[in-house]
C-alpha cells in the first residue's frame, strides 16, 4: 500500500461541554419540546382510536388471514403445502385429502393458522401458487382463549365471505391448477398427447 493511499484522520479535540454531551442533550430537548407543543402537527397525526381509524392501504395491508374460494365457491387451496413450508413462524398446519373434484388432485381436509403465533410477514401469501391464502385489512382480532385464536378452515372461509367486497381476490390464471384462479370453464387443459 502506498503512503498517499493512507488517509489519517485525527480525532477532534473535545471541549468540556462535548465531554458531558451538553450540545446533544440540548438538541434532544429542543426536538422534544417542539413536538410536544406543536398541536397542529400532533392533531394531524394522532387518531382517537377506536372512534377514529386511519386509512389503510387495503391492497398491501397484512391483517387476518383468509382462505379464498374459486369461482364455483369451493376452497381454492390445492394442499400443496407451499405456505406452511414458507412460514417462518410455523403457524400453518395442513392435512391434505383426495379431492372430490376432477380438476385437482388434493384439497385441504384440515387447514389451521395460529393467529397468535403468526408474525404477519406475508410469506404464505407470496408462496401460494394458486392465490388461495391472503392477508386481509382486518386487524381487530380478539379472543378470550388461545384456542379461539386458532383459525380453522371454516373460520378462514368465513373471513373470505366478510372481506371479499372490501378486498377482491386477485384471481391469477395459474398454470396446471384449473379453475383455482381466474381461468374460466372453457379453458381446456392440455392433455398428455399435446404435452409430449
Amino acid at each position: 500500500m502506498r503512503d498517499e493511499d493512507v488517509m489519517v484522520v485525527d480525532q477532534p479535540p473535545l471541549g468540556t461541554a462535548e465531554r458531558f454531551y451538553w450540545p446533544q442533550i440540548v438538541d434532544g430537548l429542543k426536538t422534544t419540546l417542539r413536538h410536544m407543543f406543536d398541536t397542529k402537527r400532533r392533531n394531524a397525526v394522532v387518531k382517537q382510536y377506536p372512534e377514529q381509524k386511519r386509512e389503510l392501504r387495503v391492497e398491501t395491508y397484512r391483517g387476518v388471514h383468509r382462505l379464498n374460494k374459486d369461482p364455483e365457491g369451493r376452497v381454492a387451496c390445492v394442499a400443496c403445502f407451499m405456505c406452511s413450508t414458507a412460514c417462518p413462524a410455523h403457524c400453518i398446519h395442513i392435512e391434505a385429502g383426495e379431492a372430490p373434484w376432477p380438476d385437482r388432485e388434493k384439497y385441504p381436509v384440515k387447514f389451521d393458522i395460529d393467529e397468535l403465533r403468526c408474525i404477519y410477514c406475508g410469506m404464505c401469501e407470496e408462496a401460494c401458487p394458486c392465490d388461495a391464502i391472503e392477508l386481509t385489512p382486518h386487524y381487530e382480532l380478539v379472543g378470550r382463549s388461545r384456542q379461539e385464536m386458532i383459525f380453522d378452515k371454516e373460520k378462514l372461509l368465513a373471513v373470505y365471505d366478510q372481506t371479499k367486497d372490501e378486498k377482491p381476490r386477485k384471481n391469477p390464471p395459474v398454470t396446471d391448477y384449473a379453475l383455482t384462479g381466474g381461468q374460466s370453464q372453457d379453458v381446456a387443459r392440455p392433455n398428455a398427447e399435446e404435452q409430449i
